[in-house]
């Protein structure tokens, strides 16, 4: 533990000490805003949630809100302790502990983790993983590399678009490139798998009962409909079931690595912890007796 949690605990050292500063400054140094009973608001606890693009209007009835917000909710609390039973409000205050610790703590772990886990991973790594469990990649809806424009009715050139659109060599993109302003939509990064469901979107003449007939591989279309004309070419499609192209999933492979190198990393920390603590006798588990 003493080769990580220093190290870690020496940069957050300094927040700790900076948020922590108003939590022993006199509440005599504070001004008082409103009171409920024995608790108080003050202008601090307000100050910060007024924005600077406020107008003295709106700050003045957003502070009456929140003063009057605040003060509800003391009464109903004073009341709810007055008027609930000991045994429910013993089984409130533990929830209210639970949950204090649990977000202490949360925001600790979260904080370590961010500066001692590595974000990046490897092109190597997400292919090792891929390779390893491809029959855990398979698709659940259909998927396909695409080209495409979609033409205003009025366009004349419409035959050399098709021509050049099908070739698709480096000068075709230059000269599809060059009219790209007259079309009505255009994509030509065909490396990409998109779903079908956004195929639809964009070229409505294809839906869900036609795909199999215009969605093939290798497949060239031309569809119209009363906005305009679509071309297309097909360069790859996959089917439900199909092992799923590691480009189309690498952002959730990523997220997956990702969590199990936090998870490893947390759980070795916790262990660093304990023995840590049972080393110098800050924790020991006495034997309970039957």
């Amino acid at each position: 533990m003493k080769n990580v949690y220093p190290i870690i605990c020496m940069g957050l050292f300094s927040l700790v000490i900076f948020s922590c500063t108003d939590l022993f400054k006199s509440e005599e140094d504070k001004k008082p805003i409103a009171r409920v009973g024995a608790s108080f608001l003050y202008e601090e606890d307000i100050k910060a949630l007024i924005t600077e693009n406020m107008s003295k209007g709106d700050s003045a009835s957003f502070v009456s809100n929140y003063i009057n917000n605040w003060a509800s909710k003391q009464l109903l609390l004073s009341k709810a302790k007055i008027n609930l039973s000991e045994e429910k409000l013993a089984q409130y205050n533990v929830l209210v502990d639970d949950y204090r610790t649990d977000l202490y703590t949360r925001a600790y772990k979260e904080a370590l983790m961010s500066r001692a886990t590595d974000s990046v991973i490897t092109d190597a790594q997400l292919a090792d993983f891929y390779e390893q469990g491809k029959e855990n990649f398979k698709l659940k809806e259909r998927i396909a590399r695409i080209r495409f424009v979609a033409l205003p009715k009025s366009f004349l050139d419409k035959d050399e678009v098709s021509k050049r659109l099908k070739r698709f060599k480096v000068e075709d993109i230059r000269y599809l490139d060059s009219i790209g302003v007259q079309f009505n939509k255009l994509n030509f990064n065909d490396s990409i798998w998109v779903r079908y469901t956004r195929i639809f979107e964009e070229i409505p003449p294809i839906t869900a009962d036609n795909a199999d007939k215009y969605l093939k591989n290798s497949q060239f279309f031309e569809l119209e409909d009363s906005i305009g004309v679509y071309l297309g070419k097909i360069e790859e499609i996959k089917d439900i079931n199909d092992i799923a192209p590691l480009s189309f999933i690498r952002p959730t492979i990523e997220q997956v690595l990702l969590s199990r190198r936090k998870m490893n990393y947390l759980r070795k920390l916790e262990t660093e912890l304990l023995d840590e603590a049972i080393k110098d006798k800050e924790f020991e588990v006495f034997e309970i007796k039957e």
